[in-house]
């Protein structure tokens, strides 16, 4: 399992590029630098890859509506040159609220533009001269809507890989599956690892089954915080608000995919209870009316044999990259609890069998391991 760390844009900016070289001589694999209505996670990136040798890069993630597809991949083409070949595309739709709220930009087909902007990203970096002709993508403009004077051009220059690595965020059944059939890894937020087969076995096994084997093994990847020590309750209890603010605040009544996963995985009413108090600005009864195990189960904040514990159940899960966020306070704290975890994570790989990936070629293996949920 490649551990991770997300890029904490609450801290000075300069601090926290050179807590990640310090984490990256402590073993980390990966660093993911997020983009809500921050500023822009691109010139971070630029300049991790600077200040990083071995490293992986990863945006976690780009909204898909604020770029157009040819930019993506642009983008994701001249970071990854920056980085000699260190960058993944990671790719999401955000929602409506950001979309609409923020950028501007109506929140429509997100599956059906997910997929179009994804086949035209390979094919900008293939250097194919661009003519794509989806339902939402025209390029060439066509005449009836512009000037008619677009003509196809491809790339200029030559990315330093044709196939540049595109991750998805998806927690929804449709989109999972879009992710396991189109995309080199999966990225669920809010990952419970022994709910996982009852949430999306189906939804894998459905785009593993038309997936391109040319892909390759679908990287899943899952976000949790970590903190570990003997005396973590408090740093559990901002964990609780930060879901509350998922479960109970991200989006609107009938329109929060956070709070549909959470009846997804057994907590409709307590689901439901949440939204109500968030929506109603009591935002601590909120947080206290989330159910424990959700709280404790999807973070790794605990002794260092719980979180070891806990890394079984995500190995079990079938998760391959563990991408975590940091909330000690102090900087000591957190690179001890990254050290312990670099460390972890080798134990585990060492005392458990490799868990097959989800392929083409491993499909039925997996599929029967995330029905039965080992």
């Amino acid at each position: 399992m490649r551990i991770g760390v997300q890029l904490d844009t609450s801290r000075p900016f300069a601090d926290a590029a050179a807590e990640i070289s310090m984490m990256e001589d402590l073993g980390i694999d990966l660093v993911s630098v997020p983009e809500a209505y921050t500023f822009d996670g691109v010139s971070r990136l630029g300049f991790l890859a600077a200040v990083t040798d071995q490293v992986q890069l990863t945006s976690g993630i780009l909204p898909l509506y604020s770029r157009t597809p040819t930019l993506l991949a642009m983008t994701a083409a001249g970071l990854d040159e920056v980085s000699g070949g260190r960058f993944t595309l990671g790719l999401g739709t955000s929602g409506p609220q950001v979309i609409e709220g923020f950028h501007g930009v109506p929140y429509d087909a997100p599956l059906a533009r997910t997929r179009e902007a994804v086949e035209i990203c390979r094919m900008v970096w293939r250097r194919e001269r661009l003519v794509y002709n989806g339902d939402h993508y025209q390029v060439p403009l066509p005449e009836s809507l512009g000037t008619g004077l677009g003509k196809p051009l491809k790339l200029i220059d030559h990315p330093r890989r044709p196939a540049i690595p595109v991750n998805l965020a998806a927690i929804g059944p449709r989109s999972v599956r879009l992710a396991a059939e189109i995309a080199d890894g999966w990225e669920p937020l809010l990952l419970f690892p022994e709910q996982t087969a009852a949430v999306w076995a189906p939804a894998l096994t459905a785009g593993l089954e038309v997936r391109d084997e040319n892909l390759g093994p679908l990287d899943v990847v899952a976000s949790a915080a970590c903190a570990i020590g003997e005396d973590t309750a408090e740093l559990l209890s901002l964990c609780r608000a930060h879901l509350a603010l998922y479960v109970g605040g991200m989006g609107a009544r009938g329109k929060n995919f956070y709070n549909d996963l959470a009846h997804r995985y057994g907590f409709g009413e307590e689901a439901r209870v949440v939204q109500d108090l968030y929506l109603n600005g009591d935002r601590a009864a909120a947080a206290a009316a989330l159910p424990d195990v959700l709280v404790e189960r999807t973070n790794l904040i605990g002794s260092v044999s719980w979180v070891r514990d806990r890394l079984a159940a995500y190995a079990a899960a079938g998760v391959t990259t563990l991408k975590v966020s940091l909330p000690q306070t102090e900087r000591t704290s957190r690179l001890r609890s990254i050290e312990v975890l670099c460390q972890l994570a080798r134990d585990t790989a060492q005392e458990t069998s490799p868990a097959p990936h989800p392929s083409v070629s491993s499909l039925p293996t997996v599929a029967h391991r995330l029905q039965v949920g080992v």
